[in-house]
């Protein structure tokens, strides 16, 4: 049974920095990729990045591009999403979700995806 966790979400102040991790159990990463989304109150989910394990392409939205990064340790099978200079726009529960990359035509949309975790909370607030 394929399990995703997320876990690292807090509550920072804006220009503070938080690493989020995405724990995969029942699925090897490799051959996946692996998508971070976001969802703030009263909006619509955002995909906000996505790493394709076998070949270490990434993608970033532009809310993100330049402040995020997105990386993996396959012996942890875990993938890592670094966030800096956090602004409080960036406020949301944030989800991890995976599907085999040969699938994934458009990384940064959640249709693309069938398989997610629970989501983790990040609060942007002074």
């Amino acid at each position: 049974q394929v399990r995703l966790v997320e876990s690292g979400g807090a509550l920072v102040q804006p220009g503070e920095s938080l690493t989020l991790s995405c724990a995969a159990s029942g699925i090897g990463l490799g051959g996946h990729a692996i998508a971070w989304f976001r969802q703030a109150p009263g909006k619509e989910r955002e995909g906000i990045s996505c790493i394709s394990i076998s070949d270490g392409v990434k993608y970033y939205g532009d809310s993100v591009k330049g402040r995020f990064t997105v990386s993996e340790d396959n012996a942890m099978n875990t993938v890592y999403l670094q966030m800096n200079d956090l602004k409080s726009e960036d406020t949301g529960i944030y989800y991890c979700a995976a599907q085999d990359a040969w699938r994934v035509e458009h990384p940064l949309k959640d249709y693309e995806y069938d398989q997610w975790g629970q989501g983790t909370q990040v609060t942007v607030s002074s």
